[in-house]
Formats: C-alpha cells, structure tokens, sequence
C-alpha cells in the first residue's frame, strides 16, 4: 500500500514522502497513529497545493525581513537612561526595552528574541546590534544610548 507520510517516523518515512510499505503496518498502525495517510490522488493533490502555499508564505517572510533589514540599517533609535558620572547606567538596556523602543521609534513590530545582545548594555555610547529577522537574514540597528536630562 501507497502512503503519505505525515510525521516523521523513525527510519520508515520523513514527513511528504511517499513510500510503499505493507498494507497491515499501514491500517494498524501508521494510519490510526496520525503518521501517514493513504496515498490517493486526491491527498497527493492537496499534500502539493499544501507545499506550494508553505513556499509562497516562506517567500512573503523573506522580503518582509528584507524590507525590515533596509529600513533598521537606514535609521536608528535613541534610549534615554539615568547614568552616573563614570557614565555607567543605573540598570542596564536589554533586548526587551531595545524591541519596545523600536516600536515606538520606527513602528516596526520585531520581538526580543530577535535582538542579538550577549549581554545588557551598561554604559553610554553608540552600539550596533544585529537583529535576526529571518532564517539568513539579519541587519543591524544603530542604537544611541544618552543620559537622561
């Protein structure tokens, strides 16, 4: 019997292959369990209109990150923080406070996971933090942190 695997399952079959296996391990197990469905016509149909809507939205997720990656390396953002006179910040600026800044600065929506900080920044200065906006995209942000007045 034909069947589309829907789950990986162990060395047998990787998820959107299709394989010949033996009709009594296809209707006792791999169909009930939920890691394969048999392999009509219909479901090679919508198994492949499935894979092209996955590759059209991929496609949309990339040039969005590519626009995003255009308009963070065009602009900056500015952070006003307490320091004191060793210009050491009372605290420290992370990736979160970085991610709300952008929204209110640049009205872009990208969360903190994306900001790429090994550590908290805790002096004043100009940095350059890369932020992951897609599977081989990343940019880079100016980021300006000033004493507060």
């Amino acid at each position: 019997m034909k069947v589309i695997f829907i789950k990986d399952y162990q060395n047998k079959g990787k998820c959107g292959e299709i394989k010949e296996v033996k009709d009594g391990f296809a209707r006792n197990f791999l169909i009930p369990y939920g890691y394969a469905i048999e392999a009509t016509e219909e479901n090679i149909k919508f198994l492949k209109e499935k894979e092209m809507a996955e590759e059209n939205k991929k496609k949309k997720k990339i040039e969005k990150a590519k626009e995003i990656k255009k308009i963070i390396e065009e602009k900056s953002i500015t952070i006003q923080a307490k320091a004191g006179r060793d210009e050491k910040l009372f605290g420290a600026i992370t990736n979160e406070i970085i991610s709300e800044e952008i929204k209110k600065q640049l009205n872009l929506e990208i969360e903190k996971y994306q900001i790429i900080l090994e550590e908290p920044i805790k002096k004043l200065g100009i940095y350059k933090i890369p932020v992951k906006l897609a599977e081989n995209i990343e940019g880079e942000l100016k980021v300006w942190i000033l004493r507060e007045k």
